[in-house]
């Protein structure tokens, strides 16, 4: 089964590490100040050439209060006035961008993260909803997949209704922990009562998905408190679940300094959790979908990594990953054809750009035909677990073992570790290497070596 994973607690120790999560290859690690708002623009009138299908990712930044774990880009203020300002620039943006691309491109894939995208009033939510629809080609018939982050304190069923009303048909809720110790720890108050409103409302309103987050290895966790978290949530019947390592970085995020580092759990207690985790969720029914995601049986992602049509780009697991994906908002990366672009993550500098009706792109990367061939390589073990040479050699015109020559003693003793299945025709990821793949796929990143590994979480 695509789902049977395998719990090996020496080969966790062995091979986890840090490492880059792979939404990219190659990272925006390797983005680079000299692509900029002509290049993206370029790419975007290639896609209309090509009539290629979108995927659109809105970035809000505002969150009214911090949450000490957090390493997204956003901004901590209690000003709701703070919103129009942004609003006004990021619907700039939309039509400027808009205007390089054709009406019959249609947005199959719909994104508002941030931040917290309920930061903005309900008038702001539909004003916004109303201008993206204006410019872009949005399905009406509830097929598209439209989803959007909600902090269930910044949400009630008027909001959850509002949403549901504008299109949006798939829900995240950012849950974290349930334990009050916990949620003292890390500056976020949430009881089980205002999470499971926004899952019944979500649930009464037919939304197609319900997505809960959690984080394993916070402050004050325990096995046995993050046990009795994981079990609520299972209660709630999410159809998707992401499970976390908390990621101590206090030197590259500020918030993470006002963290306790005495109260945060050991490595033991931490690999505890994540078993433990992994015991209950594929108990209740889940499927394991790798990089810390869940998934129901009869969730798309499940159904698709087992036709083998499931993908991964920024907005993590998908089955949208043929759409070029452009980015809105500060911050916001696009992918479109071989070209990844970032807009500034200065709130003032992306505001100041659109002021002056200019794109906000301040760095990116082209892929060249390393990237595309280590690209596909990592797409394929990371979303199905096996690899087949033949594709790889076909579709790029390589021959894969003398290609990956260099790495080929590596993945031999990943094999002889059990691993993974090296054979003749292609790799297979065993049940007790799928949760350490991020292990797997570095050996293919030709960038890693140059790399402060520092940067990344641990793969466990």
């Amino acid at each position: 089964m695509l789902d049977a994973i395998r719990w090996d607690a020496d080969l966790i120790r062995r091979h986890d590490r840090p490492g880059p999560r792979y939404t990219s290859y190659p990272t925006a690690v390797q983005f680079h100040g000299e692509v900029g708002s002509f290049d993206l623009l370029h790419a975007l009138r290639d896609s209309r050439k090509a009539r290629r299908p979108l995927s659109l990712y809105v970035h809000v930044p505002f969150c009214a209060n911090i949450c000490y774990y957090c390493a997204c880009n956003k901004v901590i203020t209690k000003d709701r006035g703070r919103a129009l300002p942004y609003l006004e620039r990021l619907e700039q943006e939309i039509e400027l961008v808009s205007r390089h691309l054709d009406q019959r491109q249609v947005v199959e894939q719909l994104h508002f993260g941030g931040g917290t995208p309920t930061f903005l009033s309900h008038d702001e939510l539909r004003r916004l909803m109303e201008h993206i629809r204006k410019h872009f080609t949005l399905l009406d018939d509830d097929s598209g997949d439209y989803g959007i982050e909600i902090d269930p304190r910044e949400a009630d069923w008027s909001t959850m209704g509002l949403l549901r009303e504008l299109g949006f048909n798939r829900v995240s809720l950012g849950v974290q922990d349930l334990d009050p110790d916990v949620q003292r720890a890390i500056n976020r108050l949430q009881t089980l009562e205002q999470t499971r409103a926004i899952v019944d409302a979500a649930h009464a309103l037919q939304f197609r998905s319900v997505n809960i987050d959690l984080i394993y290895g916070l402050p004050r966790q325990t096995p046995e408190s993050f046990a009795r978290t994981v079990a609520e949530v299972i209660a709630l019947q999410p159809d998707r679940l992401s499970v976390f390592n908390y990621a101590h970085l206090p030197e590259r995020f500020m918030p993470q300094r006002r963290i306790n580092d005495n109260e945060l759990p050991s490595p033991a207690d931490k690999l505890a959790m994540l078993q433990g985790s992994i015991e209950q969720l594929t108990a209740a029914g889940y499927r394991y979908i790798g990089m810390d995601h869940f998934a129901l049986p009869d969730d798309e992602l499940a159904m698709a990594q087992e036709d083998g049509t499931l993908q991964r780009n920024f907005q993590g697991y998908t089955t949208h990953g043929h759409c070029d994906l452009i980015g809105l908002g500060v911050s916001a990366i696009s992918q479109v054809g071989d070209l990844y672009s970032q807009n500034s993550s200065d709130l003032a500098n992306y505001q100041q750009s659109l002021g002056n009706s200019q794109l906000a792109t301040q760095r990116g990367l082209h892929c060249n035909d390393d990237d595309r061939i280590r690209r596909a390589v990592i797409q394929a073990l990371i979303c199905q677990f096996q690899l087949s040479f033949r594709d790889i050699e076909e579709r790029f015109a390589i021959d894969f073992r003398s290609y990956f020559s260099a790495i080929w003693p590596q993945l031999q003793q990943l094999a002889r570790d059990g691993l993974i299945e090296l054979g003749e025709h292609g790799i297979d990821v065993r049940p007790a290497g799928r949760l350490l793949v991020r292990s797997l796929c570095m050996l293919f990143d030709h960038y890693l070596e140059q790399q402060n590994q520092q940067r990344f979480s641990r793969v466990i």
